[in-house]
């Protein structure tokens, strides 16, 4: 049962919400049919197709809930004819929904999930929640925020959305894009947290990249017309096929210069580059998306490490901070250029990075800064750099192998 209600949940909160308005309340149906399930199932068996018997156990029982609220007659006319067509739970023979309205259903979901409406923290909670299947305990420990806080901020959100009486709905024209934008961003930083943790003892969470590339392959489909939404599954595909390189037998971090190939999975290359070239066939001028996963497509195209074509991704981030200017893809360009012209060239571009107020207590700036200087002879300095980026990082694996190089730089 529990399989069947994480597999089945998001369609049928997305199938009950077009029909009530309000995820919340979507969410209790939802929860409710399950809970029929639970009482029935034990006697009369689980039925051949145990995800049509909740949505149409769930569909029931938001009809019940409109006509208890408002007159049936005028709450029909609102929702549309289909409400009369829904299969009673207990008919045999009960047929999954229509996949073309499922599909619908899921997208007004996504986009309902994800309203700018909400801080990203809340879309990042919700989504989880609605469309992952994730429980509140779940999405807390996997972002290492107290239970509480977490259930306070899916209610929230909910309450948010209510009051605000966003329309669930997908967005057209220029509301779509800017809508789009959000959306995907919210899986973007579902998976980010997965594959490089923000902090505690373990440098991956799969669960999350799991769940992130889930979603990403769902608006893929849903959105087939987008080239972002193939661009950002892409880009979630390649970065996920060296997961399993990235870490040691200890779980210790395992750097993309000493990462053993072999262990990248092929499979998943394949679908990003399968993804990557669906989002070029739709022509324009590429996304931020895109441009990411085109540099993750060349490290993907590297046999080894000495054949990556820095001198191109060092290109790309320069495109990427002209679409979206930012001192991390800034910084990011500069290793690029380390690798295609040299240290030297590199340091320059980061000690401009110096004064930026985002990057104050973000590690990755000394630690970049103490690699360039190591590389350069100034070891003393390079030593400094990585004991305070020691002192940024929150990820207890980072800390340790920073310290570790810092340790190694002071021995010899």
């Amino acid at each position: 049962m529990e399989a069947v209600f994480r597999i089945e949940s998001a369609k049928i909160i997305a199938a009950v919400a077009r029909i009530v308005r309000d995820v919340g309340i979507a969410e209790e149906i939802a929860q409710d049919a399950l809970v029929a399930a639970l009482e029935r199932w034990p006697e009369s068996g689980v039925p051949e197709k145990p995800g049509a018997w909740l949505m149409a156990t769930a569909k029931h029982r938001a009809i019940d809930l409109v006509r208890r609220r408002e007159t049936y007659a005028r709450k029909l006319a609102e929702v549309g004819h289909t409400l009369e067509d829904v299969p009673a739970p207990d008919d045999a023979g009960i047929e999954a929904a229509d996949a073309d309205t499922i599909d619908d259903d899921l997208l007004r979901l996504i986009f309902t999930a994800c309203h700018p409406v909400l801080s990203t923290e809340a879309r990042i909670a919700l989504t989880l929640r609605l469309l992952g299947g994730l429980t509140t305990d779940e999405i807390a420990r996997a972002f290492l925020a107290p239970e509480a806080t977490v259930a306070q901020r899916i209610v929230r959100a909910k309450r948010s959305l209510a009051r605000a009486g966003v329309p669930f709905e997908v967005p057209y024209g220029a509301e779509r894009a800017a809508r789009l934008s959000s959306v995907l961003e919210v899986v973007y930083l579902i998976f980010n947290e997965g594959y490089s943790a923000t902090a505690g003892d373990d440098l991956l969470r799969p669960g999350l990249c799991e769940d992130a590339l889930r979603l990403a392959r769902v608006l893929s489909g849903l959105m087939a017309e987008e080239p972002e939404a193939h661009a950002l599954a892409a880009l979630l595909e390649l970065q996920a096929s060296r997961t399993a390189a990235r870490t040691g037998p200890g779980g210790e971090p395992v750097l993309l210069a000493d990462q053993n190939r072999s262990r990248w999975n092929q499979l998943l290359i394949h679908r990003g580059f399968a993804a990557l070239t669906r989002a070029s066939a739709l022509g324009g001028p590429p996304g931020p998306y895109a441009l990411q996963a085109a540099v993750a497509a060349y490290h993907a195209r590297a046999a080894v490490y000495e054949e990556t074509d820095w001198a191109s991704i060092a290109a790309l981030y320069a495109q990427l901070a002209a679409l979206t200017p930012s001192p991390v893809v800034e910084l990011n360009r500069a290793v690029a250029v380390s690798m295609a012209e040299g240290p030297a060239a590199a340091l320059a571009l980061v000690d401009a990075l110096a004064d930026e107020p985002a990057l104050r207590t973000y590690h990755l700036l000394p630690s970049v800064r103490g690699d360039l200087l190591y590389r350069l002879g100034r070891t003393d300095e390079a030593r400094a750099e990585f004991v305070r980026a020691a002192g940024l990082t929150r990820n207890e694996r980072e800390r340790a192998l920073l310290r570790e190089r810092a340790d190694r730089i002071g021995q010899a």
